[in-house]
């Protein structure tokens, strides 16, 4: 069978192909063919810089020289073997890994297949637990969230989502979740000031716990930035003020770090900022450095013991994945933790967080960006009708897709949420590439003075 050509790749992916978040009646094809490092090349071989790390899960770039080693390795063993009642000694030695990066208390691993996944195992993992603890606490069937949150796309993980946009359709399938008003530095409350804002949202979540704790399992968290609402940044204390009003209303809390995870604060987890220590860690995205789809949801003792028992007891936890802790994935994942020590991906970070932040503020003088906000190399600018008023340009009106359409035509690829243009290149993104990230971006916002 002949190579198609071009114009027939673009017609199948516009026909054939259904594009996730994307309005396939108006779509044009983007192919990417290959890429190297930090930059993409698509069909035409047009070059263009991966600003948000092909959906935030790249790391150390593509094509890295030590993880295409580790596949290739592995597929010399075995690709693929269940983790229904058995195992393989690479997802034994990531597992093992884990536990030992992450922060103290997380002892037992469970392996799934992507973020929504890992976020829907601990769902149901805290369900579970307070059924079958001792003593059991069957009232314990309700979540408590965070407005705007984004945890995933099954359902589970939608239910304790709040994004209306992506979630208004699926309402009636959804179960309901108690919620609380965002941190958000930018859009407060009257009478909230910079001062009082700590005390004002860590207010709100105690009186829901006061009230509500006897049948909350668990409060569900994107430790210090909910990335898929448009890069909020808790204020400073939030997580750590979360975790022990958590603890004194006896209520787990599930932190979801699939996108901030795995560097992209600065730290390799986010929670170790505040040194916190949640019940359940969900990580996904950069796991395996942008490689293959893996993704862990990490239990303290105290969960895991609750799920031991004899087999009539019918304590077991009944979930899985057929490709959960996959050997392929779990290599490259094993793989990219090496890299991070041996190439101090870390230790690199903070002169490339200096200079994105460098960026920002001057980015942020311009008319109608109304904010901007970052945390380590994650960052969010907010494009608005008026500075003063904080107004947002309509949806429809797709102020971000025009500034991302721009950019692209400067050699570099980014998706919006809304009216905020996200920055969330590879780690391994060089200077002189996050300064044309930042010029391509601010071109486009200028030019939709015109528009």
């Amino acid at each position: 069978m002949p190579e198609p050509t071009h114009d027939e790749l673009r017609t199948w992916d516009r026909t054939l192909v259904w594009h996730a978040f994307t309005q396939m009646a108006e779509y044009e094809p983007l192919i990417i063919e290959r890429a190297s490092g930090c930059v993409l090349v698509d069909i035409d071989g047009k070059e263009y810089i991966d600003g948000v790390s092909s959906l935030w899960c790249n790391i150390h770039g593509h094509r890295h020289p030590a993880l295409d080693v580790a596949v290739r390795r592995q597929l010399d063993r075995v690709a693929h073997v269940t983790s229904l009642g058995a195992s393989n000694p690479t997802t034994i030695k990531l597992a093992r890994r884990l536990v030992e990066l992450s922060p103290p208390g997380l002892e037992h691993v469970f392996f799934s297949d992507d973020g929504a996944t890992a976020v829907e195992v601990a769902v149901k993992m805290a369900f579970q637990y307070w059924q079958q603890c001792d003593p059991p606490r069957p009232e314990k069937t309700c979540y408590l969230a965070l407005a705007e949150g984004y945890h995933g796309d099954t359902l589970g993980s939608v239910s304790v989502g709040g994004i209306e946009q992506f979630h208004a359709m699926f309402r009636p399938l959804l179960f309901k979740t108690l919620r609380v008003p965002a941190p958000d530095p930018y859009r407060t409350p009257e009478g909230v000031t910079a001062e009082n804002l700590l005390e004002h949202y860590l207010g709100t979540v105690e009186r829901v716990l006061a009230e509500h704790h006897q049948r909350i399992a668990a409060m569900v968290i994107e430790p210090l930035v909910q990335a898929a609402a448009g890069i909020i940044v808790h204020p400073p204390g939030y997580l750590r003020g979360v975790r022990e009003l958590t603890r004194k209303y006896d209520v787990l809390l599930i932190a979801d770090e699939v996108a901030v995870g795995t560097g992209r604060t600065g730290r390799m987890f986010a929670c170790e900022h505040e040194q916190v220590t949640p019940d359940l860690l969900c990580l996904a995205k950069g796991l395996t450095g942008g490689y293959l789809p893996l993704a862990a949801t990490l239990a303290t003792d105290q969960l895991w013991q609750a799920f031991l028992g004899e087999y009539a007891e019918n304590k077991t936890f009944f979930h899985g994945h057929t490709y959960g802790g996959n050997p392929l994935g779990a290599a490259v994942a094993l793989a990219s933790l090496d890299v991070f020590e041996e190439e101090q991906t870390l230790a690199r970070l903070p002169e490339k967080i200096t200079r994105l932040g460098e960026h920002l503020q001057r980015i942020k003088q311009l008319p109608h960006v109304g904010h901007v906000r970052q945390c380590g190399l994650m960052a969010g600018i907010e494009l608005v009708r008026g500075k003063q008023t904080k107004e947002p340009y309509p949806w429809h009106e797709k102020r971000g897709i025009h500034v991302c359409d721009h950019a692209r035509t400067e050699g570099v690829l980014l998706r919006p949420l809304g009216n905020v243009i996200v920055i969330m290149p590879p780690l391994a993104i060089t200077l002189d590439q996050l300064d044309q990230i930042a010029g391509a971006i601010e071109n486009g916002i200028i030019h939709q003075k015109s528009v």
